[in-house]
């Protein structure tokens, strides 16, 4: 895999991660995609104080692609989001580069099938999900695994709120979906059911259904010590949560201002992870997904799985008309960071209370 920066010695590195304080007051941009718990961590680490020297300044933006608008405008430092966009990026030149993978969908996304439908039924039919989300991948790649290619089928551009009527109406024959839409859908439809979500092992082993954090490059070349310190403190914050789960979720209710509950329905109150909602990589696990530490991830996917999962989406992307090229995805990917974290010794290893 080509890093866009050099790797520091395992000396330097330590000279970052021990500058913090002769830097006080440095600003940090941040963006949050959406309101969600998975990209909520730096605001843990910023309440409490877990990246001393530094003022994270967080901006949720509910538009994911203002908010990669904003990265590579280099408005913002630093953006959590899903992981399927780095293809995108790299054939559209931007300054963009994903650092790390945070965590894979666990459950939350669902292809949910009208009553009396059966797979084989669907060609000819419509179906619904957000273009060029995850939701266009999981639909695409469920169809293939029943025999269907993307023209058998009529897409229609919508996200899970927005697909329930159409589904109650008959209109759609499938549909992506999401909690509470899933349950509206079900209460309301005798014989719909879920036919597929993201604990399927087949699914979860692509690594595509993933969140991720992004750093602008220029950032990354003219402030390395912030930028590590940031990807530090998304750990330092998962090492927190883990401890104080209950006091935690809380704080992330408050920030993303969602009722507690929806916060534990997502995220969990093990400080690990919910099946049906997401599972949070601990530091070791997401260096593993870079290639830069020795051991496998989890869910069956291999040492050094990100380029591998990017070029996947790629070809995708492709198969679904939305890309017509093949890209080098290693030029939108920078695991120097992890890297140089791993070279200091930094470890963090966690599972369910």
């Amino acid at each position: 895999m080509r890093c866009l920066t050099q790797f520091l010695s395992v000396a330097a590195v330590g000279t970052v991660l021990m500058s913090g304080a002769a830097l006080a007051n440095e600003t940090v941009n941040v963006g949050v995609c959406v309101s969600w718990p998975g990209y909520a961590m730096l605001e843990v680490a910023r309440q409490k104080a877990l990246i001393p020297g530094y003022d994270l300044n967080i901006t949720i933006f509910e538009d994911p692609l203002g908010g990669h608008s904003a990265l590579a405008a280099g408005q913002i430092d630093v953006y959590g989001c899903t992981a399927e966009y780095v293809p995108v990026a790299v054939e559209s030149g931007l300054n963009v580069s994903n650092v790390a993978y945070l965590n894979p969908s666990y459950g939350v996304d669902h292809i949910i099938l009208a009553p009396g439908i059966k797979p084989e039924d669907l060609k000819g039919k419509k179906v619904s999900a957000p273009q060029a989300y995850i939701g266009h991948l999981l639909m695409g790649l469920w169809l293939d695994s029943k025999g269907i290619a993307p023209g058998d089928v009529e897409w229609v551009n919508l996200n899970a709120d927005e697909a329930v009527g159409p589904m109650l109406s008959g209109d759609l024959s499938a549909a992506y979906m999401y909690e509470p839409w899933i349950s509206k859908v079900l209460e309301a439809m005798p014989g719909a059911e879920s036919v597929v979500n993201t604990t399927d092992p087949d699914m979860l082993k692509t690594g595509i259904f993933m969140d991720s954090m992004y750093m602008n490059k220029t950032f990354i070349v003219e402030r390395r010590t912030a930028a590590i310190a940031v990807l530090k403190a998304e750990w330092d914050a998962r090492g927190y949560w883990h401890a104080n789960v209950e006091e935690t979720n809380q704080l992330m209710a408050d920030f993303l201002k969602w009722p507690v509950d929806d916060i534990n329905y997502v995220i969990g109150t093990n400080g690990k992870s919910l099946e049906g909602g997401i599972y949070m990589f601990d530091f070791d696990e997401a260096a593993r997904t870079c290639g830069v530490l020795d051991g496998e991830p989890p869910f069956g996917l291999p040492n050094g799985s990100m380029a591998g999962s990017e070029e996947l989406t790629n070809d995708w992307w492709i198969k679904l008309g939305l890309m017509k090229n093949k890209v080098d995805v290693s030029k939108g990917i920078d695991c120097s960071l992890m890297g140089d974290l791993v070279a200091s010794g930094y470890r963090q290893s966690f599972s369910a209370n």
